[in-house]
């Protein structure tokens, strides 16, 4: 597993959990590293519907990897949503981990979509023998898209930590007593995904979780402000909420290219 010494992993083991806020550009990464955030994530679907795409199809290979190549200028710690890394070949998943890596992403999130836990064991494997500091949070999807079965969960997070996962996550648990029983079992960080309906950080803290990651949720709501920003002007009425200038937005790229508007 990757030491704790790592910058990266030593997040998971603080006294609160990593908050993990997800970008699905250059400019929503900058903006969150500068509002304090020392490790961002990227959003497998923000990556996706940004450019018309389906997520989970394995169509953003190219895209994922351009992103993190260009969120090296970006001053925080980065971890990739990978989806199944793209492959079901372990070997090519391990070359996109090396890609990855060399772009300067300090983590990888790999998903099973609920195919073998032998075949993502191996891929996981793969990863941790080509990169052995890249930090491989390995994604179940008993609760997203199965029934949520604490027994199966528990099988397949326990195959994962044996293959070298350094942390696991699994995306629709928010049941407390659920999440409690599954930490007695672990031995690496448990990573939930935040539901707006489920419990707050602190919440999650208190139980023992080592990271909480807020997915496409950001993505969703930046949709959600567009509508409500059209809907406000449309009606006659002042926009709600508060927006970046362009000077700020401007700020926030490496480069300065010609002015617009």
């Amino acid at each position: 597993m990757t030491s704790l010494g790592t910058p990266f992993a030593a997040l998971h083991h603080s006294d609160a959990p990593l908050v993990l806020p997800n970008a699905w550009d250059h400019a929503s990464a900058a903006l969150l590293a500068d509002r304090g955030f020392a490790a961002v994530g990227t959003t497998s679907l923000g990556v996706a519907a940004a450019a018309g795409l389906p997520d989970g199809a394995a169509a953003t290979r190219d895209l994922t990897t351009a992103l993190a190549r260009s969120l090296g200028t970006v001053p925080c710690l980065l971890s990739v949503d990978a989806e199944d890394g793209f492959s079901r070949d372990p070997g090519e998943v391990a070359e996109l981990a090396r890609e990855l890596a060399a772009a300067g992403a300090a983590g990888i999130n790999l998903e099973d979509g609920l195919g073998p836990a032998g075949l993502h064991a191996e891929k996981i494997a793969a990863v941790k023998a080509a990169v052995p500091d890249l930090f491989v949070n390995a994604r179940t999807d008993t609760y997203w898209l199965a029934d949520g079965d604490p027994r199966e969960t528990e099988r397949r997070l326990d195959v994962y930590q044996e293959a070298g996962a350094d942390g696991v996550f699994v995306p629709g648990l928010t049941d407390p007593a659920r999440i409690s029983g599954l930490l007695r079992t672990l031995d690496v960080p448990l990573n939930i995904l935040f539901s707006p309906s489920g419990p707050t950080v602190a919440h999650l803290g208190e139980l023992g979780v080592g990271r909480v990651s807020l997915g496409s949720l950001l993505y969703r709501r930046a949709l959600g402000a567009v509508l409500d920003t059209v809907e406000d002007i449309r009606a006659g009425r002042r926009p709600r909420g508060d927006a970046p200038t362009y000077d700020e937005v401007q700020a926030l790229s490496p480069r300065t290219g010609p002015a617009g508007r």
